[in-house]
């Protein structure tokens, strides 16, 4: 190689050399595109799960507004043998058609098939409820006129050894229960169960006799 060559090639390196250089990489494109992609489907996804727990939420409130109609028709139900239980125990047990018992409990604005389901199903095959010439009733356990009936009734267990019969139930079936119970005074007997249940029981006074220690 011609000498002068080689000593230009010599000073070109020392020039090179004594001056830094800082080397500076720009972004690669497809790294900033991918990111601007990963940001976009961020952005779409996130706007499509925002539009799925949209969907989701409404999907749940459309269930929840299904249950709640059914639960608002047996809500219904329970509020008219509730009803008639309460009248029956004041003495009101002549039956009443739905019509009456709808305006009584403030349901008239109830939609045809609500009133055909409480016609044909809920209030035929409620075993607290009987129907008497296409009217209805409360149907309690013992149907009890007053006082002398219901002490028939706790004489009559306890002379075919079924013990006695539930304050509840008496209560449901007699119209001013309190009020016959207080005054039958001692030919009844109240027992406490454990589970803080009252029994009333006939008091049997022939059973009374004194036995010597």
């Amino acid at each position: 190689m011609d000498p002068s060559l080689l000593r230009e090639r010599e000073l070109f390196k020392k020039r090179a050399l004594s001056t830094p250089a800082v080397e500076k990489r720009p972004a690669p494109p497809s790294d900033s595109s991918s990111s601007k992609k990963k940001k976009a489907k961020v952005e779409q996804g996130g706007s499509s799960s925002s539009k799925q727990n949209t969907d989701h939420s409404n999907g749940s409130f459309n269930l929840k507004a299904l249950s709640g109609g059914s639960g608002y028709k047996f809500g219904v139900l329970a509020k008219i043998v509730n009803y008639m239980k309460t009248r029956h125990q004041r003495g009101d047990t002549h039956p009443l058609t739905l019509e009456e018992i709808l305006d009584e409990t403030q349901h008239l604005d109830i939609g045809l098939k609500q009133k055909q389901w409480l016609m044909s199903e809920a209030l035929v095959n409620n075993p607290k409820i009987e129907v008497v010439d296409g009217k209805y009733a409360f149907k309690p356990k013992y149907n009890l006129k007053d006082k002398k009936a219901l002490l028939r009734l706790l004489d009559k267990h306890d002379q075919r050894g079924l013990g006695g019969i539930l304050l509840e139930d008496i209560e449901e079936g007699l119209p001013n229960a309190q009020k016959a119970i207080k005054a039958l005074g001692d030919q009844i007997i109240f027992v406490n169960r454990p589970d803080k249940k009252k029994i009333l029981f006939y008091n049997d006074k022939s059973c009374q006799f004194t036995v010597d220690e």
